[in-house]
């Protein structure tokens, strides 16, 4: 059941959608972004920063599913970046921006893996010592990736919460810059640099539909794509073990859940960035849970029908349409 604040989030979309129809050709109702922790201009900055940095993934229709299911489905594969994610473009983002001192210096991080693999990879290449703190629950494979990269990996905490505190424990202590997996801005703005790619691959865009775990890529695909094409929609999916984007968006800000064990563990996230929570709350037209056994069915049907293999954080998006 809806709380008030949940129905409120509701009918401020079902409004900005309405009002939406009755503009006229050339007007956005999403253009003012005013207010938001991260902003169109700071999103074209950081595409044009990282340039060169990281991959430009293409966006590739499915044949087979696009046959099977009745439309047109396009993948964004940006599990062929070189750490294997899209974390690379948040990562990059935020390390270029720091001062010549603070880079010497050095950032700290908590990851369960991605973000981790992220700042292990381009720290390694900006000659920024990077520390990151994994719970004991992260993949050994990416542990040691990070570790070959050079990073110095401290494995602690029983879930990613407590690696968060962690990690700010030895940020005080050191004197590190804390570079946020998904919730620093200049992550977020990173993030939506795969927007910016998505509409100029596929122009003729009617939806996007994003797995959501902290929030920062669908918050940064959500300023990109609203920006230009107003009249796309932007869909979050979460695993139903860990819904708090969903929670947060209902109750009007974030809200820590208590979460499960996840076929999706980059999806396996307790509490949203705020930053993230207000911009979905703005931009994006709905976000949706799936069970495990999609997330499961998504990773299969991408082996089967595009002979590839993604995490089943990556294969969320294509969970609901299949559900």
């Amino acid at each position: 059941m809806l709380g008030k604040r949940g129905l409120e989030w509701e009918n401020e979309v079902a409004a900005k959608r309405a009002k939406l129809a009755d503009t006229e050709e050339g007007e956005n109702p999403y253009g003012d972004m005013e207010g938001l922790p991260v902003n169109y201009e700071n999103v074209l900055a950081a595409a044009k920063r990282i340039e060169g940095g990281v991959v430009m993934t293409p966006s590739k229709r499915s044949r087979v599913l696009s046959k099977e299911l009745g439309l047109n489905l396009f993948f964004k594969n940006d599990f062929l970046q070189f750490t294997g994610s899209f974390k690379e473009r948040g990562a990059l983002n935020a390390l270029l921006r720091l001062a010549p001192a603070k880079r010497t210096k050095g950032v700290i991080a908590a990851s369960a893996g991605n973000h981790a693999l992220a700042l292990a990879y381009h720290g390694s290449r900006l000659n920024c010592p990077v520390t990151v703190v994994m719970p004991f629950t992260a993949p050994l494979n990416k542990i040691k990736q990070c570790r070959e990269f050079g990073a110095n990996v401290i494995v602690d905490g029983e879930n990613f919460s407590e690696a968060v505190t962690k990690a700010h424990a030895l940020c005080e202590e050191r004197g590190l810059t804390y570079v946020h997996g998904f919730n620093d801005p200049h992550v977020i703005a990173g993030q939506g640099s795969v927007g910016l790619e998505l509409m100029a691959q596929v122009p003729q865009l009617d939806a996007v539909i994003v797995p959501v775990g902290g929030g920062g890529l669908i918050a940064g695909i959500a300023i990109a794509v609203k920006a230009q094409m107003p009249h796309v929609q932007v869909i979050g999916v979460e695993s139903n073990t860990f819904p708090c984007m969903t929670e947060s968006l209902l109750k009007g800000e974030p809200v820590e859940v208590p979460g499960r064990a996840s076929i999706a563990d980059g999806l396996a996230v307790r509490l949203p960035g705020p930053n993230n929570v207000a911009v979905c709350a703005a931009l994006v037209d709905r976000v949706i849970t799936v069970s495990e056994h999609h997330i499961a069915l998504a990773i299969l049907r991408l082996v089967e029908s595009e002979k590839c293999v993604v995490e089943g954080a990556g294969a969320a998006g294509l969970a609901p349409v299949l559900a």
